[in-house]
């Protein structure tokens, strides 16, 4: 089978010849493995076989950046979106969050003019080769995009978002809803001018440890109009959703599927959710992509890691419904050879 035919067949509910594969080490950890044997030349996606090719466009508000200060740890610069943030050069890490130009809703309705569509969001030339090239391949190809919660954080801060989410809610739902609107339409020009997509593909982070950033109620009612507004573009098509949410999710799912979304990523171990669980609940509706703990992947014990995946994996995989990925991405303490061991554990219990 093809990477497409397989992904699609886990996504009906139905038994492909193994499990699909896809994962996301992080820059820290490619460097750490080239060390350790990945080939030079060769991206850990095209050594371990993932099978997802991904397509984007720029959603930001498309402002100028710059740098304002360097070191050999890190790097201080602005976003497109207006923010100063820290990104660390040598340690697995989210960047750190500094400062925002947008910080009332007066200043968000000056620049709101920004988030509209254009062709330089995209790079044509590039992006459809290769898009082409994928399809030749035969990998599942996916349009992403990140709207929502976790975007209107890195434009206008964590705090100040979640305030106006309770104090100023229609001025929050408006950031959102503007957000959905142009990846909406990034969306329908790209494959309105050739692009061929097996999916899209929302990330959102809503959750930290047990808990989500808000209630249920307040997704429904600020966020998830949003998110629904970018599945209907793809369900309008035929073409299945997946969201990537980090942290704890398990309370969110029925809206998810209320919403629209058909794949749910990466169900966090760490953050309580319970993936053997969930697809006693909600199998027959959802399909599962990660769950597999990283915290396992790097114990020195290689027992720990096959106990994960023996336990998981069997189970996850009955009548089809499950990608395999890591819970979140995969960090610089798990060693190259510990990662072809998950590999191997993966091919070995993956099977049907």
């Amino acid at each position: 089978m093809t990477s497409r035919e397989r992904i699609l067949t886990a996504i009906n509910h139905e038994e492909a010849d193994r499990v699909a594969i896809h994962d996301a080490p992080w820059a820290t950890t490619v460097k750490r493995w080239r060390q350790q044997g990945l080939p030079e030349g060769q991206s850990p996606a095209e050594y371990f076989g993932f099978e997802f090719r991904t397509f984007n466009g720029d959603s930001s508000l498309r402002l100028e950046t710059r740098v304002i200060e360097e070191t050999d740890e890190y790097t201080i610069a602005t976003t497109g979106d207006g923010a100063t943030r820290r990104t660390w050069k040598n340690v697995t890490s989210t960047p750190e969050l500094i400062d925002f130009s947008i910080t009332t809703r007066e200043k968000w309705e000056e620049i709101k003019p920004r988030m509209a569509m254009c062709d330089e969001r995209v790079d044509w030339e590039k992006g459809l080769q290769a898009n082409r090239t994928a399809t030749e391949q035969g990998f599942f190809r996916v349009w992403t995009c990140g709207p929502g919660f976790t975007r209107v954080c890195n434009r206008v801060g964590p705090e100040r978002l979640l305030i106006a989410m309770v104090e100023e809610p229609e001025w929050a739902k408006d950031m959102f809803m503007t957000d959905a609107r142009l990846c909406a339409a990034i969306a329908e020009e790209m494959m309105g001018r050739g692009f061929e997509f097996d999916a899209g593909w929302v990330m959102d982070d809503l959750g930290y440890k047990h808990r989500g950033f808000f209630s249920p109620a307040v997704y429904k009612e600020l966020l998830m109009p949003a998110h629904k507004l970018i599945c209907e573009v793809f369900e309008s098509r035929g073409l299945p959703m997946l969201l990537h949410a980090c942290g704890y999710i398990t309370e969110f799912i029925p809206l998810f599927i209320e919403c629209g979304f058909d794949v749910i990523q990466p169900l966090e171990v760490k953050a309580g959710n319970d993936m053997l669980r969930l697809k006693r609940e909600y199998g027959d509706v959802l399909t599962f992509m990660g769950g597999m703990d990283v915290r396992a992947m790097a114990d020195p014990d290689p027992a720990v890691i096959e106990h994960e995946i023996a336990e998981k994996l069997p189970a996850v995989k009955q009548g089809g419904g499950y990608i395999y990925h890591s819970d979140h991405s995969v960090p610089d303490n798990v060693s190259f050879a510990q990662y072809q061991r998950v590999m191997e554990l993966v091919a070995h219990y993956g099977g049907y």
